[in-house]
């Protein structure tokens, strides 16, 4: 049993639009670059290669097995996407990734993070332990896979969005799973894929 604090700062760029909120990190044994979703068997950032540039191996390194952790985060700033995961403190069951072995021992303060992002109307979980954690502290219902639940709460208006994990063990073909996250920037951010203003990094 081990029992783990979150190894990143939130990233909340200013102008940050959408709160992304995993369940937590990975073991560090398992991370290609120093940022969220950094596992490079998760798709992740594949998919916001797919979203945003109609290419999954955007974000990779070529030849390598990582992902460039600056064009990442040059790339997160520009379209306003914030990070971060709902727990703060874990308690590790197993010594590996899977959601179904976390147990949440400090669950994150959400309202403290959207404090620095006045911006934000929107949250995105990327998976069901993050979703399950989020739904105890919004009076929303549980959204389906790719919609969302709304209304005010932490003093704003707020829509929580619900999408496929981009591990690798949920079940759903890469370019599904992207169509899915298409259709969410499309309605937060008015966008096509591949057509994004400011999308050349």
């Amino acid at each position: 049993m081990i029992i783990e604090s979150h190894p990143l700062q939130p990233f909340l760029p200013t102008k940050a639009r959408i709160l992304f909120l995993g369940s937590f990190p990975p073991p560090h044994d398992r991370w290609s670059m120093e940022f969220f979703y950094p596992n490079f068997r998760n798709d992740f950032w594949r998919v916001m290669g797919l979203c945003f540039y109609a290419d999954a191996l955007h974000f990779e390194v070529e030849g390598e097995k990582r992902f460039d952790v600056e064009r990442v985060t040059r790339f997160a700033e520009i379209q306003g996407l914030a990070f971060y995961d709902t727990a703060t403190q874990v308690c590790r069951l197993r010594n590996n990734a899977s959601d179904e072995h976390l147990e949440i021992l400090k669950p994150t303060d959400v309202s403290s993070l959207l404090a620095c992002i006045p911006d934000c109307h929107d949250i995105v979980t990327t998976g069901g332990k993050a979703s399950e954690e989020l739904q105890k502290m919004l009076p929303y219902p549980m959204p389906r896979i790719g919609e969302c639940s709304e209304g005010v709460h932490w003093d704003r208006p707020l829509r929580w969005w619900r999408m496929p994990s981009t591990s690798r063990a949920y079940p759903l073909a890469l370019q599904r799973k992207a169509d899915f996250y298409a259709e969410l920037f499309s309605r937060v951010l008015n966008y096509r894929t591949g057509q994004i203003a400011g999308s050349s990094v």
